[in-house]
């Protein structure tokens, strides 16, 4: 349904809640004039440039509206069918709003929703005031996004006394006593609570604009201001700020690291813990209350431009209730996102008396500073450089074989994965890019030669996407190295980001950016990622959800396709040497308890995955508790090594509930824990260097080269 009329959305005839609003009505947002050009530019260039021809009409609306809502909703613990079916009587109005410049549809759904989540977490909040009883037999859904909506109040209230029950099961089971858990449960929900007195109109036009561009295609989304400069942030892995990673803890911003070399670190006047409760800007602004701030505020009022003086008023870490603050000044300066940034190890591996140096280059992005590239920049950042940078450096260190670790790598730069598979290949083409006219392009690499020829193996998983699978392929394609991990995430398609700002000529930053897909890449060999990812030559077990992580878990993925070859030459052939490497590797990790403990874990991992419902039965849950303790504390005698998976010892709590203290300690834990796929990886590739150096084939001629 089309028209040219405005049109106001009245919710009528809505069951009344017996939920006590303790904490008063949330506010009623309201959509501003520039979100609904916005919108309505954004519908324009859709239709025009996206890959898929998809018209904005009836059709597209009633998928937008169910999209929309359950990213609202996705468990179905908060509106009711009663909501759906209000919800649905203007499934087709949708379009009409996005042409009309009238977003009224969308912020209505979502005020009912601030509403409905008032309503229930207050009544959960109600129910601590009762006891439960544990020895009943009954089970809480903890998989619902399958499941119908509430049709009742009763059916509602239900649902939310099986979720409170299970919480403070969980915090029972962890060996806590009815008060510390009424505590406990009280600020839980009482902080949830306050989070939705705290969305804005811009929080809301962003959800639903994801909810439209994702309706088309998965990997079409649109940035708000803040979201597009979060995103131009994560490309050019430089921002401008005071050089700290801050985390809201109960209400508090609070600090959770200091980058080292920034103006915070430098200072010596923060630590980690304190608190920031106050923001002045200049020598002379006035200082800004910023407790119960959400955090993306926060970050706006601390970050600005270079050599600026921003004051902070800080709660130390170590001060008591009635702790004196102190205020600080520091002066903005350039931080460098180095954890994303290419980084290198080397590995001794044994072959028999031989020791092995595998280089490692793990890369967690495809980066690269568009802005200084265009201004001409000698020095701009990018990944290829940096790899190109890394790889001299191992080339000095005379390792004998390099491993590109792409594992969660969820893609980048387009010309970065055609800059770095040049390293490895030298002059050539890359990929095949298809637009929506059908017209195919070639894009290679203009590199005269390889910067490393030597022994090559890349290490992928399901997080694996786009950028790395381009590079993946390629290497695949032109039997330059081998591929190690599990088959990856499958996106074949390329976008471009459109400045919506810069298109209406508008000179303040109010529209945002768009990311459209706008072509499907395709492997020099014909095929596609699309959907199938590149499948490795040598499997590895992991902890991906590979049934609901990945593009074949999209409802309206694109197709996989299969188009003529590229005019290229391979380097290389190791398809006869996988069978020996598969032998070699299956002998060696049937030996090797740290694999073998890893293939367990991943298996516990799956078998908890499919449960789709817990029992609340206190006896049923000590036993299985009691199974998985047996089973951590029967490896711990055994060789002292804790299973991956001992967070089933869990202490009932939330990631912000826990001391920072023991999440940093947690995380440190995780990160110097041994990598055993890593390892195997580099014995696999120890072994396609010692099988091809002991052949004539042309896999030997084209590892060495």
């Amino acid at each position: 349904m089309r028209t040219k009329i405005g049109f106001f959305l009245v919710f009528i005839g809505l069951a009344t809640s017996a939920f006590a609003l303790e904490s008063g009505a949330p506010p009623v947002l309201k959509p501003l004039t520039e979100q609904a050009q916005a919108a309505h530019l954004s519908a324009q260039f859709l239709i025009q440039y996206h890959y898929k021809t998809v018209p904005l009409g009836d059709e597209l609306s009633e998928k937008i509206l169910n999209r929309y809502i359950k990213s609202l909703d996705p468990e179905k613990f908060f509106f009711s069918q009663a909501d759906i079916d209000v919800f649905n009587a203007d499934k087709d109005k949708l379009d009409d709003g996005i042409y009309g410049e009238d977003l009224t549809i969308p912020f209505t759904i979502f005020n009912l929703y601030e509403q409905r989540v008032v309503e229930r977490l207050n009544y959960a909040r109600d129910l601590l005031k009762q006891n439960f009883d544990f020895s009943t037999k009954e089970d809480f859904p903890i998989v619902r996004d399958d499941e119908a909506w509430p049709k009742t109040e009763a059916e509602s209230r239900d649902l939310w006394r099986k979720r409170v029950k299970n919480d403070w099961l969980r915090l029972k089971l962890a060996g806590n006593d009815d008060a510390t858990i009424r505590k406990t449960l009280e600020k839980r929900y009482a902080n949830s609570l306050s989070r939705a007195y705290k969305y804005k109109s811009e929080d809301v036009f962003q959800i639903f604009m994801n909810a439209y561009t994702n309706s088309i295609e998965p990997h079409t989304d649109y940035f708000g201001p803040t979201a597009a400069s979060d995103f131009d942030i994560s490309m050019r892995l430089s921002l401008v700020g005071i050089g700290a990673v801050l985390q809201e803890r109960e209400e508090y911003t609070t600090i959770r690291e200091l980058v080292a070399g920034g103006p915070a670190q430098l200072s010596g006047q923060l630590g980690v813990g304190d608190r920031i409760v106050g923001v002045a800007q200049g020598k002379d602004g006035e200082m800004v209350d910023v407790v119960g701030t959400p955090l993306p505020d926060v970050v706006k009022l601390i970050r600005g431009t270079k050599d600026t003086v921003v004051r902070l008023s800080i709660f130390p870490s170590d001060a008591g209730p009635d702790g004196k603050h102190r205020e600080i000044s520091l002066v903005r300066n350039t931080i460098n996102l180095e954890k994303q940034a290419a980084k290198k190890t080397v590995l001794q591996v044994k072959n028999g008396d031989v020791t092995n140096k595998v280089g490692v280059i793990t890369l967690p992005t495809f980066y690269e500073d568009f802005d200084a590239r265009r201004r001409g920049d000698k020095d701009y950042r990018s990944a290829s450089r940096d790899v190109s940078r890394l790889l001299t450096e191992l080339k000095k260190e005379q390792v004998d074989s390099v491993i590109i670790d792409l594992r969660n790598n969820g893609g980048g730069s387009l010309p970065q994965a055609i800059e770095l598979t040049g390293l490895f290949v030298g002059k050539g083409p890359v990929l095949q890019q298809r637009n929506h006219e059908g017209q195919i392009k070639v894009n290679g690499s203009d590199t005269r030669s390889a910067a490393w020829t030597g022994p090559l193996g890349v290490l992928i998983n399901r997080g694996s996407a786009s950028a790395s699978e381009i590079f993946a392929a390629a290497i695949q394609d032109y039997g330059r190295g081998i591929i190690i991990g599990e088959p990856s995430f499958g996106k074949g398609t390329v976008q471009t980001v459109v400045n919506l700002d810069e298109e209406a000529n508008n000179p303040k930053p109010e529209f945002g950016e768009l990311k459209m897909t706008v072509a499907q890449f395709f492997r020099i060999n014909g095929g596609t990622t699309q959907l199938r990812g590149v499948v490795p030559d040598i499997s590895l077990p992991g902890f991906s959800d590979l049934e609901n992580l990945g593009e074949a878990s999209y409802d309206n993925a694109l197709p996989w396709l299969q188009i003529k070859k590229a005019d290229y030459k391979q380097l290389g052939d190791i398809k006869d040497l996988v069978p020996q490497v598969q032998t070699l590797h299956n002998e060696r990790v049937t030996k090797d308890k740290d694999f073998q403990r890893l293939v367990e874990d991943a298996a516990e991992l799956e078998r908890r995955r499919k449960q789709k419902a817990i029992s609340l039965n206190e006896t049923e849950r000590r036993n299985e508790r009691e199974q998985q303790l047996s089973r951590i504390k029967a490896r711990e005698k055994a060789d002292g090594v804790t299973p991956l998976d001992a967070a089933f010892q869990e202490d009932g709590l939330q990631a912000n509930e826990r001391s920072l203290s023991a999440d940093i300690a947690s995380e440190k834990a995780l990160k110097n824990a041994k990598d055993v796929l890593l390892e195997e990886s580099a014995h696999i590739l120890v072994d396609v260097t010692a099988l091809t150096n002991g052949s004539s084939s042309t896999a030997g001629k084209a590892v060495k080269q």
